[in-house]
């Protein structure tokens, strides 16, 4: 009998938010789930970023040169599609703030606060110290961490809810994400009265 993991661009937004609040519920007591926040968290916002991105063909959230080839093999009409290639995590940060974001009637372009946009910048830097470590010795200090989280999710609710790019094909999907979003400000909230923030 044959077994299969299926999923798609909603399902992994959402269960990497999930991955992350969870993981929020643990950094109190072992700063070492702080790395697990950090790379849920940046996969959830980057799954937000391109369900908001997508539109209807997902030219939008490939490449640059990758969506040209994508354009020009289509023209051809000959089936030969060069291999999608994701914009980088910064880039699609760039494009939800363009134009790019204006595909609907009510679309709304993200527009960041004071701190948003190095909270971001900070994320995907600790996000890439984690996910390509390399042999070092390595002190990280935490208690700005709390505001970096809460900027990022407040990013994510905007695309989840405000921007009106994302029709929510599963109801639960888009329920759990509230519920998400919900608990993990509760949980910053109690992790920054402990740091004294």
């Amino acid at each position: 009998m044959e077994h299969w993991l299926r999923t798609d661009e909603e399902q992994q937004a959402v269960l990497a938010l999930r991955m992350a609040s969870e993981q929020l519920l643990q950094v109190t007591m072992n700063p070492h789930h702080w790395q697990w926040v950090i790379i849920g968290l940046h996969i959830a916002l980057q799954g937000f970023m391109v369900l908001a991105l997508q539109g209807s063909n997902s030219l939008n959230v490939l490449t640059d040169e990758c969506a040209k080839e994508w354009m020009a093999a289509y023209e051809r009409g000959n089936g030969k599609y060069p291999e999608r290639r994701l914009a980088s995590f910064l880039d699609l940060y760039e494009r939800i703030k363009s134009d790019r974001m204006k595909m609907y009637l009510h679309s709304q372009s993200f527009r960041p606060s004071s701190t948003q946009d190095r909270s971001v910048k900070e994320l995907n830097s600790l996000r890439n110290e984690f996910i390509h470590f390399v042999p070092k010795g390595w002190s990280l200090e935490v208690s700005g961490l709390p505001q970096i989280v809460a900027d990022c999710l407040d990013v994510i609710s905007f695309l989840a809810f405000e921007c009106s790019n994302i029709v929510w094909h599963d109801a639960e999907l888009e329920s759990q994400t509230k519920e998400l979003i919900e608990n993990a400000r509760c949980s910053v909230s109690l992790i920054k009265t402990r740091y004294g923030a």
